[in-house]
């Protein structure tokens, strides 16, 4: 569910007179997406997507992801363009909460990607990264290392009733991070969230990259071990080689990794599934029942947590290293 606040015809309609986007045909509400509350719109000049950013976005953000979109977008990445009123703002308020308005991209996310998936978002990453170079704003990533113990302190209490021995497992890991997390590696934008549902498709063709709303400044390679996390596991939770191989051929093929990106991957993967499993334990324990942010189950993470702790060389991953065989 991503309704989370309701509109009505007549203010949409209102909303719009400061848009030069044609004349409302319809709208409905979108289920999908955990952060916003977002509609897809129909009007006489085409088909737009509306967001109503909630509480858990920050609206000072709002022009660092939007101007980014912008930028992505006039670089040739495919992306949703922000549109911009009649005034110039690419900001306005609807229902007591600030609003954008975004070109729709056509395809749709893949529940199952394939190897040829993988291939492709490593492939749209890897320009995304390139594109971004020049991008002149900064946004410090909150879910970065540092935000990490704020989280882990708000959930380290029920962590065991998700696992018996978690709390001191996440504990050693924490303390690792916060000793060794590298700081010395090439940084930019990233995307931070690029899980398949914010990739879309037509066929086998990329059509796109949606939902910035975490994208930052942080290191570019930890940005390929979230889509490791996020694309080369199988429902079983083993890891799929061949993905990984596809994903990090696409990505080095159009930005190769140096050395110290490639050695530091094992730690940026774990690193990132720590992520992901915090915030997913801290909505599984602190979220009453009946919210409307929707809980994930934090044991997929702690699984790959586990598993990139046995990790020794980028290699495992499907990283061929320079004079390496192919």
């Amino acid at each position: 569910m991503a309704v989370y606040t309701d509109i009505n015809e007549i203010d949409l309609a209102h909303f719009l007179k400061d848009y030069d986007i044609g004349e409302l045909l319809s709208y409905k509400g979108i289920a999908e997406g955990v952060e916003n509350s977002n509609y897809l719109l129909h009007t006489s000049t085409g088909s737009y997507i509306l967001t109503l950013y909630e509480k858990r976005v920050n609206s000072n953000d709002l022009p660092f992801f939007l101007g980014l979109m912008r930028h992505l977008a006039g670089k040739g990445i495919r992306c949703p363009l922000p549109v911009n009123q009649k005034s110039g703002s690419s900001i306005g308020e609807l229902a007591g909460r600030p609003a954008a308005i975004v070109t729709f991209l056509e395809g749709m996310w893949m529940r199952r990607p394939t190897v040829q998936h993988c291939f492709a978002l490593g492939e749209a990453m890897a320009r995304m990264h390139i594109a971004g170079e020049d991008f002149p704003m900064r946004r410090r990533n909150a879910l970065s290392v540092e935000g990490w113990r704020p989280l882990w302190d708000n959930s380290k209490a029920g962590a065991d009733r998700v696992e018996p021995g978690l709390a001191n497992e996440t504990e050693a890991d924490l303390a690792f991070f916060e000793a060794n997390w590298p700081s010395h590696l090439p940084s930019g934008v990233i995307h931070a969230d690029l899980f398949p549902d914010n990739v879309f498709f037509l066929g086998d063709k990329l059509s796109g990259l949606i939902d910035f709303y975490f994208a930052c400044t942080d290191l570019l390679a930890y940005d390929v071990a979230i889509c490791l996390n996020a694309w080369c596991f199988e429902k079983d939770h083993s890891f799929n080689l061949t993905k990984g191989i596809a994903l990090l051929r696409g990505y080095t093929g159009v930005r190769p990794l140096s050395a110290d990106e490639a050695a530091s991957l094992p730690i940026l993967a774990r690193g990132s599934a720590l992520r992901f499993m915090l915030t997913r334990l801290y909505d599984w324990l602190n979220t009453p029942e009946g919210s409307l942010v929707v809980k994930k189950d934090p044991m997929e993470y702690i699984r790959r947590m586990r598993f990139h702790r046995q990790i020794k060389s980028p290699e495992e991953y499907g990283l061929v290293l320079e004079g390496s065989k192919a």
